[in-house]
């Protein structure tokens, strides 16, 4: 049950209803995370911007969803699982490489060495050896990729620590517990 006030789409004025607008225009609907951080305006812009400008980086759809599926795992974020379980699938990914990932082991190995290194950056709170950006950069990853890679932790975070406070309520089909 969300513990902060719910801004719901008819209840939205100024900045926040032409966000949500935006987003019933693209998504279709406003979702449960948005009506939280509704509450305020550059907090909600903040989240979006920021993942706008990821989208349009060098990392493929589905390393973006190593990266947040990895990182909400280690955090249990329960909304975020199910939410990139769902946008996962849309990026190709199939349910097994998706639990394999949340695992911690996936079945790619040029996967295998972003999410250990996600892991890595999280643990040592960026605090990495040379030879964790080694291991990434010898996958196959570009110094820009690296660079989204870390960026992504960060709304990640953001948005797995907002719905850890909110108590965003589900709005996708349950992710799978692993």
């Amino acid at each position: 049950m969300p513990r902060l006030k719910t801004v719901t789409p008819d209840q939205a004025s100024g900045d926040v209803k032409e966000i949500y607008d935006d987003l019933k225009q693209k998504k279709g609907k406003v979702f449960n995370i948005f009506q939280g951080m509704g509450n305020s305006a550059a907090a909600l812009d903040a989240y979006l911007s920021m993942n706008g400008a990821l989208a349009k980086g060098e990392l493929s759809p589905e390393d973006r969803e190593v990266v947040y599926l990895t990182v909400s795992q280690k955090n249990g974020c329960h909304y975020c699982l199910s939410a990139h379980t769902m946008v996962a699938k849309g990026a190709g990914l199939s349910e097994d490489q998706i639990l394999s990932i949340r695992k911690m082991s996936p079945e790619s190995e040029k996967h295998a060495a972003l999410g250990k290194f996600i892991t890595r950056v999280m643990e040592t709170n960026g605090f990495v050896d040379d030879a964790d950006v080694k291991a990434v950069q010898d996958a196959g990853y570009t110094d820009g990729q690296i660079a989204e890679s870390i960026a992504f932790i960060g709304l990640a975070t953001y948005s797995n620590l907002f719905n850890h406070v909110y108590g965003t309520e589900l709005d996708f089909p349950p992710a799978e517990k692993v």
